[in-house]
């Protein structure tokens, strides 16, 4: 099986492209609602904005989810773009988000599906690729002179 990848930080973008403004936002995540979290927090920061597209992929104990969103943009020009990049990187655990500024110039369809897709690239290129590694915390209550014990045991494991 191949090794999943994720990203190693959260991290922002910016370009322009015939005077519209595109930043890219991606965060690393482990639940669809810490996705749906953060793509609410950048919309909330971006009020203003024109558009704020997002993909999100996230394999939870063998679970995967995926969705795209073209938050206004014609349909197929903005999420889906995003999404196919996240799948061609072969990254999970995150959420992508661009929000755009629109500049007064039409980008067209092959444009807007340009634009997203490197902001997706771009955005998941400055996060860092790293292997996945699924973890879980915990918290252990020992006495402290079962301390050196505990620790033996664990150096073993």
């Amino acid at each position: 099986m191949e090794k999943l990848k994720t990203v190693k930080k959260e991290c922002k973008i910016e370009f322009e492209e015939k005077k519209s403004k595109f930043i890219g936002y991606i965060k690393p995540v482990f639940t669809k609602e810490e996705a749906e979290d953060y793509i609410r927090y950048i919309k909330s920061i971006h009020t203003d904005a024109t558009h704020n597209c997002s993909a999100y992929k996230i394999n939870n104990n063998g679970l995967e989810f995926f969705k795209v969103d073209d938050d206004g943009e014609p349909s197929g020009t903005a999420g889906k773009p995003m999404g196919d990049i996240v799948n061609y990187m072969n990254v999970t655990n995150l959420v992508v988000i661009a929000t755009r500024y629109f500049g007064g110039i039409k980008l067209g369809a092959g444009g807007l599906v340009r634009n997203y897709a490197k902001t997706a690239k771009l955005a998941i290129t400055g996060a860092e690729i790293i292997d996945f590694v699924d973890k879980i915390d915990l918290i252990f209550e020992i006495l402290y002179e079962r301390l050196g014990e505990v620790e033996k045991i664990i150096k073993r494991l």
